[in-house]
């Protein structure tokens, strides 16, 4: 089943820290379209902002009931964080 064949978005990521790989793979084995999955990373004064990008079909499974799948994803990254010594956000968008 092939979807939004040409929809304007290359097969390379731009570069991405391994978290942000390691993101994308959680996120790609929640999801019925792994191949839209990309992650956006943004820098600002030692903290990080992860864009998650999936197909809108995939919105409900990432998001989950009342917000529970992604607050436990927040939860792992405010882990890491707390290692790392700095911030983690990440947001989640429809490709």
């Amino acid at each position: 089943m092939s979807r939004h064949q040409g929809h304007g978005k290359s097969s390379s990521q731009p570069k991405i820290s391994l978290l942000g790989r390691d993101l994308r793979k959680l996120l790609s084995w929640m999801v019925d379209f792994p191949e839209e999955v990309h992650i956006e990373e943004r820098k600002n004064r030692g903290n990080t902002q992860f864009q998650a990008m999936v197909a809108e079909e995939d919105l409900g499974k990432v998001i989950g009931r009342k917000g529970r799948t992604v607050r436990a994803i927040r939860t792992l990254l405010d882990a890491r964080a707390s290692l790392d010594g700095c911030k983690y956000g990440l947001e989640i968008r429809e490709t």
